[in-house]
């Protein structure tokens, strides 16, 4: 039985190694294991798109104004954010192979949305179904870090990203005809997709878990602390970017929607912003590799100031080109945040990824309310500018992320440290650059 268990495993790395080499030669987009992960994040993430299509209707069955319905957007994301610290320390201690449970919880729960016979129900549905989506992202995360090649790791980790990003702007346009057909009770049709894939999760899941380098106890006390300031301006990054992208995203089609327009025109906006948001994933990851990250993040978050201002005093079909414009800058620094933050953390991949996706998504999450209430009081187009003053301010913040030549540096002073066998706490952090 034993012999039969180290066979089977020693087949699983060999099909995982020879993936990553032909990889290697052929591409990212030819890497089977990170595609299936970029399908189960497609997947998971298109539930978060479906919401917004939904205010409208919750507005109305439910007789709520702009801030409280944004609360459906906080019990969703707020329980994905705070959910996944844990899930990221459970996944570096246990393993990953039963990924695709968490997206059966997610299609399960957010199939009964619709049928909440009350707005406190909704809420409890809504926060169970985030539950699941808490589970997916530091795990996937984690599994997809660790089956990308390391000299295309910010292109890769992108890629991955991009999958969920596709999934939250198809969600509008599933949406848009799902509930103009059904009403709200065409959450019940979303419960297929989502089991579909992840059956097909359950089954692939087999090799990645096998690739996943896995860490003892006693190899993961001797890891060295994180840098302080550089992790703590990565997650503050992560913050303002979360809160921009997730509140200009909730909002657009009820304030469409108050402008005149109907699902067939907010709905195809809001899915431009996000998909705009997956082509900046892929590009500014690429510019990453080549120019380095914090460089990156800093232009981004400059060119993002005159592109808010333009979306939020310009309305109409000419939205389309600036909300594109919003969507590429705004949303396109996550995946070059993640790997930083992974960097940083050395042996603690899965922490990493559920802290700077958790934090960064539960800012988003109480920001959308915030921006509600100051809808509901000044109005939604000075709702979208304060969002401007919100990413002028994080430049600041942006100076402060670490280098490529700090991040190499802790690299190398952590390896030193594992092999010599000693603990952070024992030895002083000496050989890393200023930021």
């Amino acid at each position: 039985m034993h012999e039969s268990a180290r066979g089977a495993a020693s087949k699983g790395r060999e099909r995982v190694e020879t993936t990553r080499q032909r990889a290697g030669r052929l591409g990212i987009l030819h890497n089977r294991l990170l595609l299936t992960l970029m399908a189960g994040h497609f997947t998971v993430d298109m539930y978060v798109g479906l919401l917004p299509i939904l205010y409208p209707l919750l507005t109305a069955k439910f007789s709520l104004n702009l801030a409280t319905v944004g609360f459906v957007s906080l019990a969703y994301s707020g329980m994905a954010s705070i959910s996944q610290p844990l899930f990221g320390w459970l996944a570096d201690r246990y393993g990953t192979r039963f990924i695709g449970l968490a997206l059966i919880w997610t299609a399960t729960t957010f199939a009964t949305i619709g049928f909440a016979p009350t707005f406190p129900i909704l809420l409890m549905l809504a926060g169970a179904a985030g539950l699941g989506s808490g589970a997916y992202h530091p795990l996937g995360a984690l599994n997809a870090s660790a089956v990308i090649p390391e000299r295309q790791r910010n292109t890769a980790m992108s890629v991955y990203v991009t999958g969920g990003t596709l999934g939250v702007a198809l969600g509008p346009l599933i949406g848009a005809v799902l509930f103009t057909v059904f009403g709200v009770r065409g959450t019940a049709l979303m419960f297929f997709p989502g089991i579909g894939i992840a059956l097909w999760l359950l089954f692939e899941m087999r090799a990645i878990a096998v690739r996943r380098p896995h860490q003892a106890p006693e190899q993961q006390r001797t890891a060295a602390p994180a840098p302080v300031v550089p992790l703590l301006a990565v997650i503050g990054v992560m913050m303002s970017r979360s809160w921009t992208i997730l509140g200009i995203e909730a909002f657009v089609p009820s304030w469409y929607k108050e402008l005149g327009y109907g699902a067939s025109f907010y709905g195809p906006l809001a899915t431009a912003i996000v998909l705009a948001s997956a082509f900046g994933n892929v590009g500014i990851g690429s510019l990453a590799d080549r120019f380095g990250r914090r460089t990156v993040i800093v232009v981004s978050l400059l060119l993002s100031v005159p592109a808010i201002l333009l979306f939020a005093q310009f309305t109409g079909p000419i939205a389309f080109v600036t909300a594109a414009a919003v969507g590429f800058l705004a949303g396109s620094t996550g995946p070059v945040l993640l790997v930083m933050a992974q960097q940083l953390m050395a042996g603690r991949d899965g922490v990493a990824s559920g802290l700077i996706l958790g934090i960064g998504f539960i800012t988003g999450a109480i920001g959308v309310p915030v921006m509600g209430a100051v809808a509901d009081s000044w109005g939604m187009a000075n709702a979208m500018r304060l969002q401007a003053v919100v990413v002028a301010a994080t430049v600041l913040i942006a100076l402060l992320v670490p280098s490529e030549r700090y991040l190499r540096a802790l690299a190398e002073r952590n390896a030193a440290t594992v092999t010599a066998g000693g603990t952070a706490e024992s030895r002083p952090a000496r050989g890393v650059p200023a930021r």
